[in-house]
């Protein structure tokens, strides 16, 4: 065992490096991974948002950016929903009990799914959180963005706008 010990940060090094690396990162036109995952009232399925637009967001109870990103994906939700997209947040937390009281302070009105066991952003290499992706009605990834800072919500919201074929 000790030397399976002294094997551990060699791995971790090589694990991250192979997940870490460009060229393996999702580019746009690279079609969704599938989404498989228990939601708040069900399953969570991306098939089931084909023809929408999705604007996919990977977050944890932990992260700070991603309270003030609830709000701003609320009200996209709410201003853009009629014409075709669906908000979806992915919660990476490993206990979700710690999301649902994360839920109770910050309220999120679109689609909750829960990945405690972080299948899914290794799926779609996510670096850091939040990290979110415009996923168009193709099922083909868009844009991708990393964070979240009030200063990028009106590029966000024009790259959800020319998704959903608006052209504003």
């Amino acid at each position: 065992m000790p030397f399976v010990r002294k094997l551990r940060p060699l791995y971790a090094l090589l694990v991250s490096t192979v997940l870490l690396s460009p060229a393996w990162a999702l580019t746009p036109g690279t079609a969704a991974p599938a989404i498989d995952l228990p939601g708040r009232t069900g399953t969570v399925s991306l098939d089931a948002y084909r023809n929408k637009v999705v604007y996919l967001d990977f977050w944890a109870s932990w992260c700070g950016p991603c309270k003030h990103s609830f709000p701003w994906m609320n009200a996209m939700q709410a201003k853009y929903g009629a014409r075709g997209l669906q908000v979806v947040s992915i919660n990476l937390d490993a206990n979700t009990a710690d999301a649902r009281r994360f839920l109770q302070e910050v309220p999120a009105h679109f689609v909750v799914a829960f990945d405690a066991d972080g299948k899914t952003p290794r799926q779609y290499q996510v670096r850091g959180m939040p990290t979110s992706l415009i996923i168009g009605r193709d099922g083909r990834i868009v844009a991708e963005h990393m964070g979240f800072n009030e200063r990028d919500t009106a590029a966000l919201e024009q790259k959800i706008q020319a998704a959903l074929g608006d052209g504003k």
